[in-house]
This record gives structure tokens, sequence and C-alpha cells, in this order.
């Protein structure tokens, strides 16, 4: 079968690897589509912390059943959402059922091979029905899942002031859950063009340029307080110790970004707010779940995340050309059918 192939960082290949077997208690699915995410081209730019070479990327998948062992419930032929965080199942946080922070955690596409192929064989706790989703909705289903998850880590609700920093598209869909939750929304970003594709197209009104000066612009939208929830999404840690000074006292930040450096920040600050710092990894079924009854009753538009794509054999001509262009490119999905 056809599979992508980072062999090294900034190398790309289309090669012939071998397809899965049918493995006990696995299922076998076809892939059908391929979300590009900041993972991605982490991978490709060589600053993913968790990443071994060579890889075979891709854990937002869409995908169908090939073949299922006996008793599953995913027959052929089933529409799925792959969730790609493989976990131990006996590890101290999957006996908390979290999952999603596994201290044995194998995700798609990073620790292990992902789907950036035509077949990949999953453990069947790995796949959830795709519904009425079409394949390009359900390849969006696991991005959206993580901010779902960071709104649920803050304990995002009615009235909280939100700020959420670096609209890439999980920055946007911890915007947009946080709205659905009821949240009053602030986004900001130091690119002016998603600045103004998160007012435009998603229609947030309060949106910010990040500059020297925006201290200022956000104690005056929050009448000095700032805010109760500070979402950080940007993956850059000089971003991350700014975000802190604009919790508000008694507040929260959540991390939702990963960065390799260190993170800094002043402890009488920290003290003098009685500031939480959440982390907030991947996302659980249940968070998969939420996206995929909130995109079936239209709260959530795919179509406006939906801006490029291409055949799976281009990936390597058209990954590092996504990979410049920032200012245009919202969500890439790659067809595999």
């Amino acid at each position: 079968m056809k599979a992508i192939v980072c062999k090294k960082p900034g190398e790309l290949t289309l090669t012939d690897v071998p397809k899965p077997n049918s493995v006990a208690g696995e299922v076998l699915v076809k892939i059908e589509c391929i979300g590009i995410c900041g993972t991605d081209l982490h991978i490709f730019s060589g600053r993913q912390p968790f990443v071994e070479y060579p890889r075979i990327m891709g854990h937002e998948l869409s995908a169908t059943v090939i073949s299922s062992p006996g008793g599953c419930d995913l027959r052929p032929g089933t529409p799925v959402i792959i969730n790609p965080y493989i976990a131990c199942g006996k590890c101290v946080a999957c006996r908390k059922n979290k999952p999603n922070c596994c201290s044995a955690i194998n995700v798609l596409g990073v620790h292990q091979n992902g789907g950036m192929c035509e077949y990949l064989s999953v453990p069947e706790t790995a796949l959830i029905h795709a519904g009425t989703l079409s394949i390009n909705q359900a390849a969006m289903v696991e991005f959206l899942a993580i901010g779902a998850h960071a709104c649920s880590r803050g304990k995002t609700g009615p009235g909280d002031r939100v700020l959420v920093v670096g609209l890439g598209p999980i920055g946007l869909g911890v915007a947009l859950f946080a709205r659905l939750a009821g949240a009053e929304v602030t986004v900001m970003d130091n690119n002016t063009a998603r600045v103004t594709k998160a007012q435009d197209i998603f229609d947030f009104k309060n949106a910010v340029i990040a500059s020297n000066e925006v201290s200022a612009e956000l104690s005056q939208l929050t009448n000095g307080d700032f805010f109760d929830l500070v979402f950080d999404a940007t993956g850059n840690a000089k971003a991350i110790e700014v975000g802190f000074q604009f919790v508000a006292h008694g507040g929260t930040t959540v991390l939702v970004s990963i960065v390799k450096d260190n993170i800094t920040f002043s402890d009488t600050e920290f003290h003098k707010r009685e500031m939480c710092i959440v982390g907030s990894r991947n996302a659980t079924l249940e968070d998969f779940k939420h996206v995929i009854q909130n995109i079936e009753n239209g709260n959530i538009p795919t179509d406006k995340f939906f801006t490029h794509s291409c055949k799976l054999e281009d990936v390597p001509q058209m990954l590092p050309v996504w990979a410049e262009d920032p200012d245009n490119v919202i969500k890439a999905i790659v067809k595999v059918t």
C-alpha cells in the first residue's frame, strides 16, 4: 500500500509499505481522509518532542471498516473516526479513567506509525462510529475534541471571561466550545490574517492582534479584571509566559499546546492571584462524542475550517507549501480515496 513517510525533518517520501494484516482483537480499516495539523507540521520541521524518525504521520483520521473480529459491533462498511490515543489500560492515569494522559500512551502518527497511508489496523476501542458525519467532517473530530477537552479541563461555563491565544485550528476549536459553554470569548494572535478570519469567518467580535501594547487593550475589554480563563494554543514558550499576566485574580490558565522549552513565571504574581495552571492533553471518548453531537446539531461550522485539500500522493509536494502559508490555511485535508 502507499504511505507518506517522514524519514527525517524536512524529508517526506511516497513509499510502498506492507498492507497490515488483520490482528486478533483489531479492526482493519481503509483510511478515507487525513487532517493535517500542527503536530504533523512540527514533525516535518523537527520540533515535535515525542517523535522518532522515520515516521508515518497522520492522526486526524476518518476511515471505513474493512474487516472486524467476531463480536465487534463495527461491521464492514461502517464509517468511523479513529481515536489516535492508544492507552495501556493499566497505569495510574488509565485507572483514573484518564487514558488521554496514559503514562505509556502511544499516539498514532507520533509514537507509532499513523494513518497517512491506505490501510490501518487498530484496536476496536480506538474506533468511534462516525454517525451522520461526512468523511471530511469525521477527519476534523480529533482536533476539535482537543479544544472541547481543554474547555472541560478549564471547567468553562456561562459568564466566564475567556481569552484564547493562538488561532490555529485547535485554538479556534477551543474558542468555539468555550462559546458553546456560554463564555464571553476574546481571541488573540500575532498573525493579522488569523485574527481577521476569527472575526469574519467564525464571528468572534472581540478579536485582538498581539502587540507590545496588548495588555492595555485586554484590560480595557475586561474593565481591568482580565480573564477568568486563558487558553494557550500557540506552541510558543514566550507567548505562554506573557499570557500569565492576562489571568484574573482567582483565574486559571490552561496550557493546550506543547513546547520543548521550560516555562517560567513570577511566583509572586502566581500566588497573588491564587492562579491555577492546568495542563490539557489530547481528548477522551466523551470529548469525541461531544464534538460529534455538536457537528450533527449544526453547532460547529466544519465547512469554514476546510480550506485546502490534496491526494495522498501529492502530500510531499503540498505539505511544505501549507507549512509556509499560515495566513491562508486553516485546515488541509488529504483525500486517500
